[in-house]
Protein backbone atom coordinates (compact mmCIF):
# COMPACT_ATOMS: atom_id res chain seq x y z
CA UNK A 1 0.00 0.00 0.00
CA UNK A 2 1.64 3.20 -0.87
CA UNK A 3 1.70 6.02 2.08
CA UNK A 4 1.93 3.24 4.93
CA UNK A 5 1.28 5.73 7.74
CA UNK A 6 -0.49 4.07 10.58
CA UNK A 7 -3.82 6.39 9.85
CA UNK A 8 -4.41 4.94 6.72
CA UNK A 9 -3.91 0.86 7.54
CA UNK A 10 -6.64 1.94 10.53
CA UNK A 11 -9.10 3.76 7.70
CA UNK A 12 -8.44 1.41 5.31
CA UNK A 13 -9.00 -1.78 7.94
CA UNK A 14 -12.14 0.18 9.06
CA UNK A 15 -13.72 0.58 5.49
CA UNK A 16 -12.37 -3.07 4.71
CA UNK A 17 -15.04 -4.42 7.59
CA UNK A 18 -17.48 -2.24 6.73
CA UNK A 19 -17.33 -3.53 2.99
CA UNK A 20 -17.38 -6.81 3.98
CA UNK A 21 -20.11 -6.51 6.15
CA UNK A 22 -22.37 -4.84 4.05
CA UNK A 23 -21.43 -7.29 0.59
CA UNK A 24 -22.02 -10.26 2.92
CA UNK A 25 -25.36 -9.26 4.06
CA UNK A 26 -26.86 -9.33 0.79
CA UNK A 27 -24.58 -12.51 -0.45
CA UNK A 28 -21.65 -11.12 -2.08
CA UNK A 29 -18.22 -12.15 -1.53
CA UNK A 30 -17.30 -8.09 -2.12
CA UNK A 31 -14.89 -7.98 -4.66
CA UNK A 32 -15.77 -5.09 -6.48
CA UNK A 33 -15.93 -3.00 -3.34
CA UNK A 34 -12.39 -4.49 -1.91
CA UNK A 35 -10.80 -3.35 -5.86
CA UNK A 36 -12.16 -0.24 -5.21
CA UNK A 37 -11.09 0.29 -1.83
CA UNK A 38 -7.83 -0.49 -2.87
CA UNK A 39 -7.80 1.46 -5.86
CA UNK A 40 -8.21 4.42 -3.78
CA UNK A 41 -5.44 3.23 -1.88
CA UNK A 42 -3.23 2.92 -4.37
CA UNK A 43 -2.39 -0.78 -4.49
CA UNK A 44 -0.38 -2.21 -7.75
CA UNK A 45 -2.37 -3.72 -9.96
CA UNK A 46 -0.50 -6.58 -9.07
CA UNK A 47 -1.93 -7.39 -5.44
CA UNK A 48 -5.54 -6.18 -6.49
CA UNK A 49 -6.41 -9.34 -8.24
CA UNK A 50 -5.22 -12.18 -5.70
CA UNK A 51 -6.27 -10.32 -3.10
CA UNK A 52 -9.60 -9.73 -4.39
CA UNK A 53 -10.42 -13.17 -4.84
CA UNK A 54 -8.96 -14.48 -1.91
CA UNK A 55 -10.74 -12.18 0.22
CA UNK A 56 -13.65 -13.38 -1.67
CA UNK A 57 -13.10 -17.17 -1.16
CA UNK A 58 -13.57 -16.60 2.78
CA UNK A 59 -16.51 -14.06 2.60
CA UNK A 60 -18.69 -15.53 0.13
CA UNK A 61 -18.37 -18.75 2.19
CA UNK A 62 -19.19 -17.21 5.60
CA UNK A 63 -22.52 -15.21 3.83
CA UNK A 64 -22.95 -18.57 2.12
CA UNK A 65 -23.58 -20.61 5.55
CA UNK A 66 -25.65 -18.08 7.33
CA UNK A 67 -28.09 -18.04 4.22
CA UNK A 68 -27.78 -21.66 3.94
CA UNK A 69 -28.64 -22.31 7.48
CA UNK A 70 -31.79 -20.26 7.00
CA UNK A 71 -32.84 -22.92 3.98
CA UNK A 72 -32.92 -19.64 1.26
CA UNK A 73 -30.61 -22.12 -0.77
CA UNK A 74 -32.08 -23.80 -4.09
CA UNK A 75 -29.48 -26.08 -5.74
CA UNK A 76 -31.17 -26.44 -8.71
CA UNK A 77 -31.40 -22.54 -9.68
CA UNK A 78 -27.11 -22.93 -8.61
CA UNK A 79 -25.99 -25.39 -10.83
CA UNK A 80 -26.58 -24.18 -14.10
CA UNK A 81 -24.72 -20.98 -13.38
CA UNK A 82 -21.94 -23.10 -11.59
CA UNK A 83 -21.57 -25.28 -14.64
CA UNK A 84 -20.56 -22.81 -17.39
CA UNK A 85 -18.91 -20.44 -15.19
CA UNK A 86 -16.11 -22.52 -12.99
CA UNK A 87 -14.22 -23.28 -16.43
CA UNK A 88 -14.85 -19.89 -17.54
CA UNK A 89 -13.49 -18.57 -14.66
CA UNK A 90 -10.67 -20.98 -14.24
CA UNK A 91 -9.78 -19.59 -18.10
CA UNK A 92 -10.31 -16.18 -17.25
CA UNK A 93 -7.62 -16.71 -14.37
CA UNK A 94 -4.65 -17.63 -16.54
CA UNK A 95 -5.80 -13.75 -18.20
CA UNK A 96 -3.25 -11.17 -17.52
CA UNK A 97 -4.91 -8.05 -18.87
CA UNK A 98 -2.72 -4.93 -19.59
CA UNK A 99 -2.68 -2.70 -16.53
CA UNK A 100 -4.41 0.15 -18.55
CA UNK A 101 -7.18 -2.17 -19.84
CA UNK A 102 -7.50 -4.41 -16.51
CA UNK A 103 -8.20 -0.93 -15.04
CA UNK A 104 -10.66 0.71 -17.53
CA UNK A 105 -12.83 -2.57 -17.64
CA UNK A 106 -12.48 -2.92 -13.51
CA UNK A 107 -13.38 0.44 -13.61
CA UNK A 108 -16.89 -0.37 -16.02
CA UNK A 109 -17.64 -3.23 -13.61
CA UNK A 110 -17.12 -1.03 -10.67
CA UNK A 111 -19.69 1.36 -11.97
CA UNK A 112 -22.58 -1.44 -12.09
CA UNK A 113 -21.59 -2.23 -8.71
CA UNK A 114 -22.09 1.50 -8.07
CA UNK A 115 -25.41 2.10 -9.58
CA UNK A 116 -26.59 -1.23 -7.97
CA UNK A 117 -26.03 -0.28 -4.59
CA UNK A 118 -27.64 3.11 -5.17
CA UNK A 119 -30.80 1.41 -6.16
CA UNK A 120 -31.06 1.32 -9.85
CA UNK A 121 -30.51 -2.50 -10.34
CA UNK A 122 -32.42 -3.70 -7.34
CA UNK A 123 -35.09 -5.11 -9.08
CA UNK A 124 -38.38 -6.72 -7.40
CA UNK A 125 -39.23 -9.85 -6.52
CA UNK A 126 -41.52 -11.29 -9.55
CA UNK A 127 -43.75 -14.50 -9.54
CA UNK A 128 -41.54 -17.68 -9.97
CA UNK A 129 -40.27 -18.29 -13.53
CA UNK A 130 -39.04 -21.57 -14.85
CA UNK A 131 -35.37 -21.35 -15.89
CA UNK A 132 -34.18 -21.47 -18.95
CA UNK A 133 -31.40 -23.40 -19.11
CA UNK A 134 -29.51 -22.35 -22.39
CA UNK A 135 -29.67 -18.70 -21.35
CA UNK A 136 -28.03 -19.69 -17.19
CA UNK A 137 -25.70 -21.38 -19.01
CA UNK A 138 -24.56 -18.34 -21.38
CA UNK A 139 -25.03 -15.97 -18.28
CA UNK A 140 -22.67 -18.20 -16.29
CA UNK A 141 -20.07 -18.46 -18.69
CA UNK A 142 -19.85 -14.82 -19.63
CA UNK A 143 -19.76 -13.92 -15.79
CA UNK A 144 -17.19 -16.41 -14.67
CA UNK A 145 -15.04 -15.56 -17.78
CA UNK A 146 -15.27 -12.21 -16.29
CA UNK A 147 -14.76 -12.97 -13.07
CA UNK A 148 -11.57 -14.88 -13.52
CA UNK A 149 -9.92 -11.97 -15.31
CA UNK A 150 -10.42 -9.28 -13.42
CA UNK A 151 -10.68 -11.01 -9.41
CA UNK A 152 -14.11 -10.31 -8.79
CA UNK A 153 -17.11 -13.39 -7.89
CA UNK A 154 -19.61 -12.15 -10.13
CA UNK A 155 -22.05 -12.04 -7.59
CA UNK A 156 -23.16 -8.29 -8.00
CA UNK A 157 -23.77 -9.08 -12.02
CA UNK A 158 -26.13 -12.54 -11.12
CA UNK A 159 -28.40 -10.99 -8.32
CA UNK A 160 -29.72 -8.39 -10.12
CA UNK A 161 -30.28 -10.93 -13.71
CA UNK A 162 -32.25 -13.36 -11.01
CA UNK A 163 -34.27 -11.06 -9.84
CA UNK A 164 -35.18 -9.14 -12.92
CA UNK A 165 -35.72 -12.59 -14.77
CA UNK A 166 -38.30 -14.07 -11.51
CA UNK A 167 -36.14 -16.57 -11.30
CA UNK A 168 -35.58 -16.28 -7.63
CA UNK A 169 -36.35 -14.35 -5.00
CA UNK A 170 -34.24 -11.80 -2.59
CA UNK A 171 -32.96 -14.20 -0.24
CA UNK A 172 -32.55 -17.09 -2.70
CA UNK A 173 -30.79 -14.97 -4.77
CA UNK A 174 -28.14 -14.04 -2.12
CA UNK A 175 -27.88 -17.91 -1.30
CA UNK A 176 -26.94 -18.69 -5.05
CA UNK A 177 -24.99 -15.88 -5.29
CA UNK A 178 -22.57 -16.56 -1.99
CA UNK A 179 -21.73 -20.17 -3.67
CA UNK A 180 -21.33 -18.34 -7.14
CA UNK A 181 -18.99 -16.21 -5.84
CA UNK A 182 -16.70 -18.86 -3.74
CA UNK A 183 -16.78 -21.28 -6.37
CA UNK A 184 -15.30 -18.78 -9.46
CA UNK A 185 -13.14 -17.23 -7.09
CA UNK A 186 -12.03 -20.60 -6.14
CA UNK A 187 -11.45 -21.52 -9.96
CA UNK A 188 -9.98 -17.56 -10.68
CA UNK A 189 -7.91 -18.30 -8.36
CA UNK A 190 -6.49 -21.47 -9.33
CA UNK A 191 -6.45 -20.52 -12.92
CA UNK A 192 -4.51 -17.36 -11.42
CA UNK A 193 -1.81 -19.92 -9.84
CA UNK A 194 -1.39 -22.71 -12.39
CA UNK A 195 -0.40 -19.81 -14.54
CA UNK A 196 2.64 -19.45 -12.46
CA UNK A 197 1.93 -16.47 -10.47
CA UNK A 198 1.94 -16.27 -6.89
CA UNK A 199 -0.43 -14.89 -4.00
CA UNK A 200 1.61 -11.57 -2.34
CA UNK A 201 1.94 -12.09 1.34
CA UNK A 202 0.00 -8.72 1.85
CA UNK A 203 -2.74 -10.36 0.78
CA UNK A 204 -3.06 -12.79 3.32
CA UNK A 205 -2.78 -9.81 5.98
CA UNK A 206 -6.32 -8.52 4.58
CA UNK A 207 -8.35 -11.86 5.48
CA UNK A 208 -8.70 -11.53 8.91
CA UNK A 209 -9.96 -7.97 9.10
CA UNK A 210 -12.26 -8.99 6.04
CA UNK A 211 -13.75 -12.11 7.74
CA UNK A 212 -14.93 -10.16 11.03
CA UNK A 213 -17.01 -7.93 8.66
CA UNK A 214 -18.01 -10.84 6.61
CA UNK A 215 -19.11 -12.68 10.22
CA UNK A 216 -21.55 -10.11 11.29
CA UNK A 217 -22.94 -9.34 7.89
CA UNK A 218 -23.56 -12.87 7.44
CA UNK A 219 -25.40 -12.96 10.45
CA UNK A 220 -27.95 -9.95 10.19
CA UNK A 221 -28.16 -10.06 6.45
CA UNK A 222 -29.54 -14.00 6.16
CA UNK A 223 -32.25 -12.58 8.72
CA UNK A 224 -32.93 -9.02 8.21
CA UNK A 225 -30.98 -6.01 7.44
CA UNK A 226 -31.37 -3.15 5.33
CA UNK A 227 -29.15 0.44 5.78
CA UNK A 228 -29.62 2.35 2.59
CA UNK A 229 -27.22 4.46 4.24
CA UNK A 230 -24.24 2.83 4.06
CA UNK A 231 -25.07 1.18 0.59
CA UNK A 232 -24.71 4.94 -0.43
CA UNK A 233 -21.48 5.89 1.16
CA UNK A 234 -20.02 2.55 -0.09
CA UNK A 235 -21.68 3.46 -3.74
CA UNK A 236 -20.29 6.76 -3.92
CA UNK A 237 -16.34 5.51 -2.56
CA UNK A 238 -16.45 2.71 -5.39
CA UNK A 239 -17.94 5.41 -8.21
CA UNK A 240 -15.03 7.14 -7.42
CA UNK A 241 -12.84 4.44 -6.98
CA UNK A 242 -13.98 3.80 -11.50
CA UNK A 243 -13.72 6.88 -12.10
CA UNK A 244 -9.84 6.82 -10.67
CA UNK A 245 -9.50 3.83 -13.01
CA UNK A 246 -11.25 4.85 -16.11
CA UNK A 247 -9.59 8.47 -16.15
CA UNK A 248 -6.47 8.26 -14.33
Amino acid sequence: MNLLTSENIILFSFALIVIAFLYSSVGHGGASGYLALMTIFAFPVAIMKPSALLLNLFVSSISFLFYYRMNYFKPKLFYPFAIASVPAAFIGGFITLDNTIYKVVLGIVLVFAALRLFGIFNFKEKEAVKIQLPFALAIGFVIGLLSGMLGIGGGIILSPILLFLGWASVKESAAISSLFIFVNSFAGMLGFLLGGKIIPIESFYLVPIAVIGGMLGGFYGSGYFSNKTLKIVLGTVILMASIKLIFP
